[in-house]
């Protein structure tokens, strides 16, 4: 991870974890489908604010990717929030094709727990 631009007042209020992380949950903005999770870091979460395209830290492979840049299922910024407690982010995106790396339009399709009937 870099050294970051993102504003010094917005990253005084962001809880990490001892990664530097913090989860950043993708919504569509027009819908309120949950589409996934991905992880933030100050760098990355300046980038989704400065170029309107969501940038994740990736756990896996120590570096940043842009939603989309080789997939095309790209995530369209309409806006982001900071949770009460400073811990979790809410990115409201405009998504093109699929959010999950399955392939399924969200990462939470294939494997209900629990669901209510009725």
């Amino acid at each position: 991870m870099s050294s970051s631009s993102l504003d010094s007042a917005i990253a005084a209020r962001l809880k990490r974890n001892p990664d530097g992380l913090i989860p950043a949950i993708a919504q569509q903005y027009d819908t309120g489908e949950v589409l996934m999770l991905g992880w933030m870091d100050d760098e990355a979460l300046h980038r989704t604010l400065t170029t309107g395209r969501c940038t994740y830290w990736s756990r896996s492979r120590r570096e940043y990717w842009v939603k989309g840049d080789t997939s095309g299922h790209v995530q369209h910024v309409k806006s982001v929030a900071l949770d009460c407690d400073g811990d979790t982010l809410l990115v409201r995106v405009d998504q093109t094709g699929a959010a999950c790396h399955t392939g399924a339009r969200t990462c939470f399709e294939e494997d209900t727990l629990l669901k209510e009937e009725g």
